[in-house]
């Protein structure tokens, strides 16, 4: 079984990449202030935006 702990690509602390609340770089940082802080945004916000543009880019571009 692979060890469960790693260091945060931040901060550096040790922590459990299985209860790290980061969804999508839980392998990378312990939680999302370190996602944010180190890359500038999380890639949740980045996801969810794009969600809510592609759409408004369809009706445009379908025109």
């Amino acid at each position: 079984m692979e060890n469960p702990i790693r260091i945060c690509g931040r901060c550096g602390l040790r922590y459990d990449w299985r209860r790290s609340p980061s969804s999508s770089l839980k392998m990378t940082y312990c939680g999302s202030l370190c996602e944010k802080a180190d890359l500038g945004f999380t890639i949740e916000t980045l996801l969810y935006d794009y969600k809510r543009v592609r759409p408004a880019w369809r009706s445009l571009l379908a025109a």
